[in-house]
Order: C-alpha cells, then structure tokens, then sequence
C-alpha cells in the first residue's frame, strides 16, 4: 500500500497512510495540529503568548500556589526552561510569587489578574479547537474516543 500523498510540504505531520501501527503517529499529528493552531491564535492575538507560556498559565491557573518544582515533575520540562518561562511571565506581570511560609526557599505561584484574562482567554481558544476537532461527531462517538484514548494512555503506563 502506497501512502496518499499530502497536499502540503509537512510530509511527516500529514501522511495519510492509514496502517494499524499508525495510531501514535495519528495521535501526534492531530495534536501538532492543535498546538499549531492554538500556537497561531495565541501569537495573531493581544496576547503574544508562545505554547509553552500558555501551558504555565494553564498549570498555575488550575494550581495557584504551587511551586517551579510541582510544575517541573508534571510537565517533566527540564527546570533551568521552566525558570527561565517563569521568570519571563512574572516580568511581564503574568504571574506572582509568594514565599513558602513553611519553607521560605520556595516560591509559590499564582496568576495575576492579568494573567488570569489571558489564561482565560488561551482556554476559550481551546474549546473553539476542540469543537471543531469532534464537529460531526456524536456524543457517543465524542465518549467512545476518549474512552479508546483513554486505554491507550493506560496501556502506554504500563511498564512494557
């Protein structure tokens, strides 16, 4: 079988060979998708955030008070890009920092009020993409996805 050739230079991201061991390579393409639209919608906007900005937004959105660290073991980001990211963020008014009463050497963080607008205004760009990635599907099409995506992402836990 011969792969259908993609309309666009990106041979790698959009090769639509469809083969049973395809299903991790299906599964990064759509989400470079993903990234590159929301990457697109974040630097064409006020905002001018990158991914990764957006991504710490999210994590301290979602988490305020926790520390450089907490994100570094859930992203697994190496920490000197994450210091770097954060330091950034809190430049520009982003995010704020508070000392650890417990353990002054930490530095708990959180969102501005600024920070908080663009993070929000990141996550209303999600669900926009994330509406068109399941249009046309139904709800039960929509659950059984996320269910077979689900067992992927167990099954990929599992030690080999």
């Amino acid at each position: 079988m011969s792969p259908i050739i993609p309309e666009s230079n990106d041979n790698v991201n959009h090769c639509r060979e469809q083969r049973p061991d395809a299903v991790l390579e299906l599964v990064h393409t759509i989400m470079h998708q993903y990234k590159t639209q929301q990457f697109q919608a974040l630097r064409d906007g006020q905002h001018e955030l990158t991914h990764m900005e957006a991504k710490v937004l999210s994590y301290f959105g979602h988490r305020p008070g926790t520390t450089q660290s907490d994100l570094a073991r859930h992203s697994g980001r190496d920490k000197a890009q994450l210091a770097r990211l954060i330091t950034a963020l809190r430049e520009r008014g982003l995010l704020q920092g508070e000392a650890d009463a417990a353990d002054r050497r930490n530095t708990r963080l959180s969102l501005t009020d600024a920070g908080r607008a663009i993070q929000q205004a990141a996550q209303r760009e999600a669900e926009i993409l994330n509406a068109q990635a399941v249009r046309g599907m139904s709800a039960q099409q929509q659950q059984a996805l996320l269910e077979l995506l689900q067992q992927v992402k167990q099954n990929l836990d599992k030690p080999a």
